[in-house]
């Protein structure tokens, strides 16, 4: 199995590989559980680890690292491509550098490969509480946060910088600002959210896109409302057709659009079927169909905070992230 690489537009950065595991989960997961999902991922093939402060699963990715290095899964720590991301809370010019420092003192890492703004959002500094409460959301100096991130990059210890969750509207902030233009833009995206206008403004200013919940995503507003992707007629019916599942499909439509996708799964078998893209594709027929599914987007900014209290200091709208 080989997958491709998406060069990045950042001076240091290696390629990032086509293919990623993620370990965020709407409940807390046991320390050794993440540790051994990591593991078993870089068993399987995969080389590209996606964590977050926000996840708490920095320090068992990074100890898994250093595991598979020493059983000789991979050489180096330089086989492995690490991204991490800056919590909203610490979305302030001077706690950004403070802030990597402790993802790589977690990571037990001297750099990450790619380091991003989870969200277009900032909160009030302090610890991280789940959900956050409303008048905690602040105004969010683009340019500051920024130039922050772009100091990281020009000390080594984030080879490359970009944005998560960041809309159209968002990037122009940032790219108005940017000596350093993000590298790369994470947000969701699957068949049944397919991000086409977004995909075309980061394709003409040169901005790799990854996709989270690729497969539909866990449920973390706790709605109940099923998975969209897993349960679509449409891609069942091309998985029938093809002999795959419909993760597969999904995956390889996402791939053919030349998206990175970062899938979590701590199960060794669907690991090992999640790589199964590679030497098959869609047909135009398959495409077609799968452009026509209805969207529907499930992460929203007001899932971060309680439904409780107001905004006050800041408005809703300039932190929304769905976009047509």
């Amino acid at each position: 199995m080989t997958a491709a690489a998406a060069a990045l537009r950042s001076g240091s950065a290696r390629p990032m590989p086509a293919v990623g595991m993620g370990t965020a989960s709407p409940t807390p997961v046991p320390h050794e559980d993440t540790r051994d999902a990591v593991l078993a991922a870089i068993e399987a093939g995969f080389r590209h680890l996606d964590t977050a402060l926000m996840y708490g699963t920095e320090r068992p990715l990074g100890e898994a690292v250093a595991e598979a290095v020493r059983r000789g899964l991979v050489a180096s720590r330089e086989e492995v491509f690490v991204t991490s991301k800056l919590w909203c809370t610490q979305c302030h010019p001077d706690l950004v550098l403070l802030a990597l420092r402790e993802t790589l003192q977690n990571l037990q890492m001297e750099y990450v490969d790619l380091y991003l703004i989870h969200w277009p959002v900032c909160m009030k500094p302090g610890a991280i509480t789940w959900p956050a409460k409303r008048e905690d959301a602040v105004p969010f100096d683009f340019e500051g946060v920024w130039r922050a991130m772009e100091e990281c990059h020009r000390l080594g210890l984030a080879r490359a910088i970009g944005v998560s969750n960041f809309t159209t509207k968002h990037l122009d902030k940032v790219l108005a600002v940017a000596t350093i233009p993000p590298a790369v833009n994470q947000v969701e995206l699957n068949p049944v959210w397919q991000q086409r206008t977004l995909r075309a403004y980061c394709a003409e200013r040169g901005i790799h896109v990854a996709a989270y919940s690729p497969l539909g995503g866990q449920d973390w507003s706790g709605s109940g409302d099923g998975n969209a992707v897993l349960e679509s007629e449409v891609l069942a019916e091309i998985a029938k057709a093809r002999g795959k599942t419909v993760a597969q499909v999904s995956l390889r439509w996402i791939h053919e659009q030349g998206v990175t996708w970062i899938v979590k799964s701590y199960n060794k078998e669907r690991l090992k079927q999640n790589m199964d893209i590679f030497g098959w594709e869609l047909t135009d027929e398959d495409r077609l169909k799968i452009s026509q599914i209805p969207q529907k987007k499930c992460v929203t900014a007001t899932a971060l905070f309680s439904p409780e209290g107001e905004f006050t200091s800041v408005d809703l709208s300039d932190m929304d992230i769905v976009e047509e």
